[in-house]
């Protein structure tokens, strides 16, 4: 359909959509009702069916259907387990019916999805008061006084937040911090509305003044912390985390964020200790089992890593992540229970969407070690469907970005702004798409004597969404900055990142997703190395469709969309090597298995590196790695994964079709 037709197609929905809701608030329930009907009967799409089943839900619950509009309800909760406002609903009818424990149930749901919900609140104290749940009624009871409290702007964006119109909510949060400009909660929910949006630098510019304004104010600071973690400032974290501990000192969160700031920064151990220490006084706390796991995974304690996430789901046996973690591992193999457990648990309806789409992918790696490949298919497939309801990944956008990137970074431009940036040769970026053999490149060059291994460094994309700003003038500006900011780039991005280095010349960063930001580190560090990490599309993309991220890699979760990624990342690396020949060190992972020495001897050789034994023995270099591949690295070159592909090929077919047509 061309773009005027699908623009005249939303303009007759919406139209039908305010009629709907005309006949709602005139009580013209009949009427809502068989126009919703009609709607249905047509051939909509899924975001459309879901607001039509919507307001078809409150129609029949208005006009006193209740099973009907149970039935229209689960239809749409089948579409989006999310729908916060569908809960609700849930929550209306059974009170309506007189089943409290259920009504209690819809609303919690809804108030998890959505705590700006302040009328599932109002509506679940007393329903707990009823089951003398005295603790969850006063919870209930400070969240209604809390929201009620709230100026109405910063309640309406808060719920347009959760409901995941974030523009809308960002406007109106903006406009109302224009006449209360220090306001607490409304700054706060800017920074989380920024956090959504990706746009980190805002959001750690307004923590950081929130948390100068009001340094007692400890949601600021749980907030500021998470967002240090998620841009990868583990020494920012550790010293935030340290100073709330003071006035803190046993709290479990602030002790966990601090040692999770200290895995980042390779003090593994000291970390281990920290959520030892926080058992010893209470096994049953599986989410700090978990962080224990992940912990000693890094370190390299793969045995103990298997025995902390097996306690997280002794504990909390519907932790999905606890099941996930064991079979990102890679090694481990789910017993009959195990397996049996999870295929009850995934069919249960009260099982959060979090924690199915951990099992689904848990399931899906199994299922692959038994060689049951089209079950193990379904649920990659299942689990990857329902991350696709939590993620709003556009690959148009995507395209357009890499579309940016060629028409911005011609060679005039590094022609005109030669050799102004920051001229050391320190560091050794690795790029490419995730599980291309990315980890298996630092683990051999971080064997190395004169090579440090650090981890995925995030400074250059938190350099490249400082440039893109409120007004997407990323990668444009590239050609009006003056001369000097590009040298001082890169001595900040030397700066901040010493604190990953253990002394040696030269050191690796290692973030994937780099490869869109090469001509960005060619003019603030023309004298960096950048090795391109490629491996077969298919083994690279399906490998990455198996693989459930802890963050970020929004595109692997749909075949189409990690096809169209691929291509268009090949599109770019092309553009790379027309306009900075040399820069960019293609190694072929294949290549790599079938010629190990020779491909060290060539990466070496590009690094300016002499020849050394221990990294072809690199499975035996001891270091903390934290990503999916950690245990295969830790053994040597094997071919196995090479063509897993195959096995699901049957499956594959639109994934084919992508590749196939070329960048």
């Amino acid at each position: 359909m061309s773009t005027k037709n699908n623009g005249q197609a939303n303009a007759l929905i919406q139209e039908v959509y305010k009629v709907i809701k005309t006949n709602i608030q005139q009580a013209k329930f009949s009427e809502a009702i068989l126009l919703c009907q009609k709607q249905l009967a047509a051939d909509l799409p899924d975001n459309d069916r879901i607001e039509v089943l919507y307001l078809l839900v409150v129609a029949q619950r208005l006009q006193g259907e209740h099973h009907g509009a149970l039935e229209s309800n689960k239809m749409l909760l089948e579409l989006n387990a999310e729908h916060a406002r569908a809960w609700q609903e849930n929550g209306y009818l059974y009170s309506a019916m007189g089943e409290h424990l259920k009504a209690a149930q819809a609303f919690y749901q809804a108030t998890q999805l959505n705590p700006a919900l302040l009328s599932s609140w109002r509506a679940i104290q007393p329903l707990y008061d009823k089951q003398g749940n005295s603790k969850a009624a006063a919870i209930a009871k400070g969240q209604v006084e809390y929201l009620a409290a709230l100026p109405s702007a910063v309640l309406g964006a808060t719920d347009l937040m959760y409901e995941g119109d974030l523009h809308t909510a960002d406007r109106i949060c903006r406009q109302f911090l224009q006449t209360k400009k220090h306001h607490a909660e409304a700054m706060l929910l800017l920074a989380e509305i920024g956090i959504q949006l990706k746009v980190y630098g805002e959001a750690e510019f307004i923590l950081s003044s929130c948390i100068e304004l009001y340094p007692q104010n400890k949601v600021a600071g749980m907030a500021y912390l998470k967002l240090l973690a998620k841009m990868a400032k583990f020494a920012e974290a550790k010293t935030l985390a340290d100073k709330l501990l003071v006035a803190s000192p046993s709290n479990a969160i602030l002790l966990c964020a601090k040692a999770s700031a200290m895995v980042g920064l390779g003090e593994v151990k000291g970390a281990i200790s920290i959520y030892q220490d926080l058992l010893q006084q209470n096994q049953d706390q599986p989410g700090i089992q978990l962080l224990l796991g992940h912990a000693l995974k890094a370190q390299g304690d793969l045995s103990a890593a298997i025995a902390a996430y097996q306690r997280a789901y002794h504990f909390n046996n519907e932790l999905g992540d606890a099941y996930w973690s064991l079979a990102n591992t890679k090694t481990y193999h789910f017993s009959d229970a195990e397996l049996a457990a999870m295929e009850a648990l995934v069919s249960k309806p009260k099982v959060s969407l979090e924690n199915r789409i951990h099992l689904h992918f848990a399931l899906g790696k199994s299922l692959e070690d038994r060689k049951s490949f089209d079950a193990a298919f379904a649920h990659y497939a299942k689990g990857n469907q329902l991350k696709q309801q939590q993620i709003k990944y556009n690959p148009d956008a995507f395209e357009g970005q890499v579309a940016k990137q060629i028409e911005t970074c011609r060679p005039e431009l590094f022609a005109r702004l030669q050799a102004v940036g920051e001229q050391s040769a320190d560091p050794i970026f690795i790029v490419g798409l995730p599980r291309a053999g990315s980890t298996l490149l630092e683990q051999i060059l971080a064997s190395h004597s004169k090579v440090d291994g650090t981890m995925e460094l995030h400074d250059i994309l938190g350099l490249a969404s400082k440039l893109q700003g409120q007004k997407n003038q990323y990668p444009a500006i590239l050609s009006d900055l003056d001369k000097g900011y590009f040298a001082r780039f890169g001595q900040k991005y030397l700066q901040d990142t010493h604190v990953y280095r253990a002394g040696a010349p030269f050191f690796i960063d290692k973030m994937p997703n780099n490869f869109l930001h090469i001509g960005l580190i060619k003019l603030i560090l023309p004298n960096a190395k950048v090795i391109d990490a490629r491996r077969d599309s298919m083994a690279c993309c399906f490998s990455g469709f198996k693989q459930l991220f802890g963050d970020g890699q929004e595109f692997s979760y749909g075949l189409e969309d990690i096809g169209r990624y691929y291509r268009a990342y090949e599109k770019l690396m092309s553009h790379w090597d027309s306009v900075l020949p040399g820069f960019v060190l293609k190694v072929q992972h294949e290549a790599l298995i079938d010629d190990l020495h020779g491909q060290v001897q060539r990466i070496l050789d590009f690094c300016g590196l002499p020849f050394e034994q221990q990294c072809i023995d690199f499975h035996k270099t001891e270091r903390a790695i934290k990503t999916p591949s950690s245990e295969q690295v830790r053994q040597p070159i094997y071919r196995t994964g090479m063509d897993q592909w195959k096995n699901f090929e049957s499956h594959l077919s639109a994934l084919k079709d992508v590749l196939s047509k070329g960048a």
